[in-house]
């Protein structure tokens, strides 16, 4: 099971973080959370690792509309977005939010699904047309 898109973007780690939370922005996405998880393990565990940062990010609109169907359905939000550092560059992975959809299981979530699927695929897609 698929559950997330992906992109590689080849600029420098704190650039193409900067490049996701436009792009996410530029989608009706805001940030909610950013947790640096290479600080969080260090200070933690003592593990060394490469940058490694999840963005929470979410669509209000979205948001509020799923939650009118489920209100369970915040156990599942915001959307989260990893950059990580990877051999060649900087990845970027994002949640699918169909995924949602699959596991609340509520026919009338899917089209809200549908549409946060066609905004971060938009939001990838913009990093995607400037990866170089």
């Amino acid at each position: 099971m698929v559950f997330e898109e992906s992109v590689v973007v080849t600029r420098p780690f704190d650039e193409a973080l900067a490049e996701v939370k436009a792009a996410m922005a530029a989608e009706g996405f805001g940030t909610l959370t950013e947790i640096d998880v290479q600080e969080t393990l260090r200070e933690k565990v003592g593990k060394q690792m490469g940058r490694y940062v999840i963005v929470g990010a979410c669509n209000p609109d979205l948001a509020s509309r799923a939650i009118d169907i489920e209100p369970q359905v915040g156990v599942l939000l915001p959307c989260n977005v990893v950059v990580r550092e990877v051999e060649g560059g900087v990845l970027v992975e994002a949640l699918d939010p169909g995924v949602m959809a699959t596991m609340v299981g509520r026919e009338a979530i899917q089209p809200i699904a549908d549409e946060g699927r066609r905004l971060v695929g938009n939001a990838l897609g913009r990093l995607s047309a400037s990866a170089g």
